[in-house]
């Protein structure tokens, strides 16, 4: 489903999309109130979500979307800008990732291959950018608090989750470790599994928030 207040930019959208063979347009809407009506006529399994929109923006309306019954979409982000004043906003709200409007075609064609089978998506510039702002000035509405489901976390799943709130890739993280990228996926999958996560996003967000990452700590990668 493409949600965006601008009809020329769904219909470009639209037109990327529709030569895709696995890909099928379900719905539409140009602001976040038909978005989340929308998506409940239409059950999409991945949106595209703009942010700055007229009577509901992208980042309530993708709350709204992941707050309803049954099998909840994937949310990708849609911006004009590499850094959007509400993008961690939307990752604490549930947007599987992010991607700037001007992405070439193929690599929108990728990401929502990469959202739509499970996996999160953040672009290694869109992630370096959002460990920074949070660095700089860390939202008001963040209290950093501790989880005691922290505690059911090995020494290296918390070794793993700081890597991966740094924005290291599994690659990356391999490599810093000396292990195979393998064995750092089954560290990423315990990790989502012992805290209720559901994807690589909310992990970024939750090491964060509960001050297993401190901000400020570490140079992002």
């Amino acid at each position: 489903m493409i949600v965006d207040d601008q009809a020329l930019v769904r219909a470009g959208f639209r037109m990327i999309l529709e030569s895709e063979p696995e890909i099928d347009i379900v719905g539409e809407a140009e602001d976040g109130l038909e978005a989340v009506e929308t998506a409940a006529q239409v059950r999409p399994d991945v949106v595209l979500m703009d942010i700055r929109m007229p009577n509901l923006d992208g980042l309530e309306a993708t709350r709204r979307i992941l707050d309803t019954p049954g099998d909840a979409p994937r949310i990708l982000m849609l911006t004009t800008f590499d850094l959007d004043e509400y993008v961690y906003e939307a990752l604490r709200a549930g947007a599987s990732g992010f991607m700037l409007k001007d992405t070439p075609p193929e690599q929108l064609v990728a990401a929502i291959h990469v959202v739509a089978s499970g996996d999160a998506l953040l672009s290694p510039a869109i992630t370096k950018r959002v460990i920074e702002e949070f660095i700089r000035r860390p939202p008001s509405s963040i209290a950093i608090a501790p989880s005691p489901k922290v505690a059911d976390l090995t020494a290296r799943e918390l070794e793993v989750l700081g890597f991966m709130a740094r924005g290291l890739s599994n690659s990356e993280i391999a490599k810093d470790l000396f292990v195979s990228e393998t064995t750092v996926k089954t560290h990423v999958a315990r990790i989502l599994m012992k805290l209720d996560l559901r994807d690589r996003v909310q992990a970024v967000v939750f090491a964060y928030e509960t001050g297993i990452v401190q901000p400020g700590a570490a140079e992002p990668a």
